[in-house]
């Protein structure tokens, strides 16, 4: 589901002012590994979204919802930078992005809380100031940033824009589950990342090659390069037999979460169809895997205008 975005009328003053901001969420990452030495990603972003609604009050304290403490660090964070500590008002979020499994929700909750704050106080914040925010909260996906972007998701000290999306569509396969993201990026897995440095350098070439030259099929060798490489950190057993799949339907290639459960079979919807290869997907897996598909679309906010509702996903 797509929004139009709106134009900025001249702010109102920040006590009148209801803000409401969609962020994407992801189907884990094209690629991700260590560029000399430095950890990054590219995200793959999806059309399933975080909204984050935001208001000032001139009264009280914040109130954020119970299940989103990193949402109430980053909104912290943010009012600091922003001068505003000394305000009051609300944070509402409408998400129906799983969590744990490589969605990007925490992503999608803080970046769409931070857009919305910096909307609302009238002071629009970039991209990078979203990100360098939301880095400190916790390591961050790179669908904070318009279109396709490779990013340290760590300190962020690495941005490399990478232009529009091509059009491609994105099976998911969702087996459940739950990675524990906290206790994931606490592993010291140098020694590992080392070995696989070589590998990584490899993927992150052919998918900017790719994109550069619009070869989707090199788009889809670098995820699936990417995907494999990924078992000597985190196993994911679904992914040989998703893998079989991809060649079983001539996908593209195949994406993961490196910090949770999904992957997804990367489409060309002009070449592939994509209707009976998720019914396929969803017969082959049944009942253990939830099967459907989305868009890859651009990273980057959605400045939602009247009452436009949570999309189904």
């Amino acid at each position: 589901m797509q929004w139009q975005t709106s134009d900025m009328a001249p702010p109102e003053p920040p006590a009148h002012r209801v803000v409401r901001v969609a962020l994407p969420g992801t189907c884990g990452e094209l690629v991700q590994g260590t560029l000399d030495g430095e950890p990054c990603l590219i995200s793959c972003p999806i059309d399933y979204y975080s909204i984050a609604e935001v208001r000032f009050q001139p009264w009280g304290s914040w109130t954020v919802p119970e299940h989103a403490p990193k949402t109430r660090a980053a909104l912290q964070a943010g009012l600091a930078y922003l001068g505003r500590t000394a305000s009051g008002g609300y944070v509402r979020l409408q998400t129906k992005l799983p969590r744990g499994r490589g969605y990007g929700s925490s992503t999608a909750d803080i970046g769409a809380t931070l857009y919305a704050l910096g909307q609302a106080v009238g002071h629009g914040l970039v991209p990078s100031e979203v990100a360098g925010l939301a880095v400190h909260v916790e390591p961050t996906d790179s669908s904070l940033f318009p279109g396709l972007a490779l990013w340290d998701h760590r300190y962020g000290h690495v941005y490399e824009d990478l232009g529009a999306p091509p059009a491609l569509t994105v099976v998911i396969l969702d087996p459940g589950g739950m990675v524990d993201t906290l206790a994931f990026n606490q592993c010291d897995y140098r020694e590992v990342l080392g070995r696989l440095a070589p590998q990584h350098r490899e993927a992150f070439a052919l998918l900017r090659e790719g994109l550069r030259q619009g070869n989707l099929e090199a788009i889809g060798a670098a995820a699936t390069l990417s995907a494999r490489a990924h078992q000597a950190i985190l196993v994911n057993p679904l992914l040989e037999p998703t893998l079989s799949l991809a060649r079983e339907v001539r996908a593209l290639g195949v994406c993961r979460a490196h910090s949770g459960t999904l992957l997804g079979l990367l489409l060309d919807p002009e070449d592939a169809d994509v209707l009976a290869i998720t019914t396929l997907a969803a017969r082959r897996f049944a009942p253990a895997v939830t099967v459907f598909n989305q868009s890859l679309v651009s990273g980057g906010l959605r400045l939602l205008t009247g009452t436009q509702s949570c999309p189904s996903g």
